[in-house]
């Protein structure tokens, strides 16, 4: 396998990424503020202040806290970018490679659990750091997780669609393990996931979908119309390099939340910088610095299928020409919603769980990274899985 490339480390860290979107947002918010504040006052003083003049006070207020919030930003960001921090975490070993991809076993007595994540992230956010690892707690909990890292797309994996993705790779995957597992997905991994169930039963007793997307107009259809919408303005790189690149896709993920991003980093600005909260935030923004370019084939059909067609909830997605439909799943399948998830909003993913026919859903007060790693995702994820898997028989 090649080698893997640089992952962020103090003095290489690329985050917040794109840099200067996040910039461009927090000044246009900032002006755009002021510029509210400045046009109220001209044209309705007596709403303000009950006299015929702008308030002064309360305007160079305003301008303070202006100048306070963007100080934190750039301070929290400089805090990030000089942190200590260094994922020391060893991966176990490999019991399958193919490509740019391999299985990782965890190891532990128990149902064995195949976990897929996302196309687009790094696989390791299911074991991001120590007392912060899904994976190795659920191996000393009577469960056997295995781990499918995609890797970084290859000049193979560059002109991979879904279907070499699910049909291809993700079933040769499966194939290498003993006996049906259960089959769990996160995020857009859910999706591969229940493609993959419906198409080899017999390899999957049971399925987890942890935050999956279904109906991508559940909650703002023309918010996920437009990211459709971008796809033909992204064709020259994605002809030039044969993927859509992670700063592309970090530009589109950040305009469903377009200032979240430094809403969170003024916050770990006033952290101690020592705290387990604060190790934490930076290992989170670690691996999300750390992404994986999208081979351009599945790039064109998630994002114009899915969000702009919404292909799945109208039943018109099809991998290798059978329809993905949840009504036809036999087999049990937990659901995980997190309730304050932006990137897959909770209607999108209670579709999915409405169409199923034998479903147990939790509902963790986590968002969509939180859920899985954050400091309260054991009580909220992890243990309710490991009850479900460890009923399955």
């Amino acid at each position: 396998m090649t080698p893997r490339p640089e992952a962020p480390a103090p003095l290489s860290r690329r985050g917040p990424r794109p840099l200067l979107l996040h910039l461009a947002l927090a000044w246009m918010r900032s002006t755009g503020s002021a510029a509210a504040s400045l046009n109220l006052s001209s044209a309705w003083p007596n709403l303000l202040n009950g006299g015929t003049e702008p308030d002064l006070a309360a305007m160079g207020k305003l301008f303070e806290e202006i100048q306070l919030q963007d100080r934190a930003l750039i301070a929290g960001i400089a805090a990030y970018r000089q942190d200590g921090y260094v994922r020391a975490m060893r991966d176990p070993p490999a019991i399958w490679e193919e490509g740019e991809s391999r299985v990782l076993d965890y190891g532990g007595d128990g149902p064995a659990v195949l976990f897929v994540p996302s196309l687009i992230n790094r696989a390791y956010i299911l074991d991001l750091m120590e007392n912060a690892s899904m994976l190795r707690w659920l191996s000393a909990q009577g469960v056997h997780p295995y781990l499918l890292d995609w890797g970084w797309p290859g000049a193979v994996e560059r002109r991979f669609s879904l279907t070499d993705y699910i049909a291809g790779r993700l079933e040769r995957a499966l194939a290498a393990l003993p006996g049906p597992v259960i089959l769990a997905g996160y995020c857009m991994g859910g999706l591969l996931a229940l493609a993959a169930a419906l198409r080899v039963p017999e390899k999957v007793k049971a399925l987890a979908l942890l935050a999956t997307p279904w109906d991508f107009h559940a909650d703002d259809p023309e918010a996920a119309r437009r990211v459709a919408e971008v796809v033909p303005f992204m064709e020259g790189a994605m002809q030039f390099s044969g993927t859509l690149p992670i700063d592309a896709l970090n530009a589109m993920f950040t305009m469903v939340d377009p200032y979240g991003v430094g809403d969170k980093y003024r916050d770990f600005a006033g952290q101690d910088k020592v705290g387990a909260r604060a190790r934490r935030f930076v290992a989170m923004e670690d691996w999300l610095a750390d992404g994986v370019p999208l081979a351009a084939p599945v790039a064109r059909e998630a994002l114009t299928g899915w969000y702009g067609a919404n292909a799945t909830a109208r039943g018109e997605w099809r991998v290798a020409g059978l329809a993905v439909d949840p009504g036809q799943l036999q087999t049990p399948v937990f659901c995980a919603i997190p309730a304050k998830d932006r990137l897959v909003p909770a209607a999108s993913a209670r579709a999915l769980a409405a169409r199923l026919q034998h479903v147990t859903m939790v509902e963790p007060r986590a968002g969509h990274i939180g859920m899985v790693a954050g400091t309260h995702a054991e009580t909220s994820l992890w243990r309710p899985f490991a009850e479900w898997a460890s009923g399955i028989s």
